[in-house]
């Protein structure tokens, strides 16, 4: 005798509604270009040690590779486009690592606050939170409203 088979929970019809409303967020063009211009973000983070001229300050450059990897990571490595929902949830940590960057200069033991790591880090710190805030906008505004009491 076969035994009843359900059907799998990935066909519910409730998970095939988000699936589709995150595929459809991701296809926006502004959904593509904030993606796209906070993988680029990252690299600049990483690399602009080598890109700005002060990978002489080993504490800084290591700490803007960390960071930098650590928010490309957050963009493309963690699912990627087909985990939005849960991706875009962490767009919180890519705001934090923003403003680490910011404030890397100041708060890392050592004299590393020079003209340029303070100019590359402001300017990438400060893209990279500004894209997380966007992230977490467009996550919030493809979310259902909760109704209130």
């Amino acid at each position: 005798m076969n035994a009843p088979t359900s059907p799998s929970i990935t066909q519910h019809p409730d998970i095939m509604a988000l699936q589709a409303r995150s595929e459809r967020a991701v296809a926006t063009p502004g959904a593509q270009m904030v993606e796209a211009v906070s993988l680029l973000t990252g690299l600049f983070i990483a690399a602009s040690p080598w890109i700005v001229g002060f990978s002489g300050l080993t504490t800084l450059a290591v700490t803007n590779l960390i960071a930098g990897l650590a928010f490309v990571l957050l963009v493309r490595g963690v699912g990627g486009a087909s985990a939005y929902d849960r991706t875009h949830a962490m767009s919180w940590a890519a705001i934090g690592i923003g403003i680490w960057t910011v404030v890397a200069p100041w708060a890392i033991v050592g004299d590393v606050s020079t003209t340029r790591s303070i100019i590359a880090n402001t300017v990438g710190g400060g893209v990279a939170a500004l894209l997380g805030l966007a992230t977490a906008a467009m996550a919030a505004r493809g979310r259902p409203r909760q109704p209130r009491a």
